[in-house]
């Protein structure tokens, strides 16, 4: 099989690059933790990219108030955690995202198409 373990042992700047609308998305569903975010991203298979690569684009999106965050004091165990949720410009953010997959999403057809013509000579 072409690329070998290697390559699945790393992520894509593919992968990088839908970090973003993939937090969006997880907090438009509902306000989250970091900790909750992180393994929402490893059941959605996202599993290469480190905890501060995370943790830095949360903060980058709420620099970009497209998220923001509050501390959860009220619990009864253990030290505070930040909780993320989805802002009104992040709502537009995701629209900004959705138009930018569809066309990524034509952009994978077209290679994938020449790919397969490639193959079959």
């Amino acid at each position: 099989m072409g690329g070998g373990p290697q390559l699945g042992e790393h992520h894509s700047s593919l992968t990088i690059s839908m970090l973003e609308p993939i937090l969006l998305v997880l907090l438009k569903e509902k306000p989250r933790h970091g900790y909750t975010l992180l393994t929402e991203l490893e059941t959605l298979g996202v599993k290469s990219i480190h905890p501060s690569v995370v943790y830095r684009t949360l903060r980058e999106l709420e620099g970009l108030e497209w998220i923001r965050s509050d501390w959860e004091t009220d619990q009864t165990q253990g030290p505070p955690r930040r909780t993320y949720q989805l802002t009104e410009r992040g709502e537009d953010a995701i629209q900004y995202w959705v138009d930018e997959m569809e066309k990524t999403r034509g952009l994978i057809v077209q290679l994938k198409d020449r790919l397969a013509k490639l193959e079959r000579r």
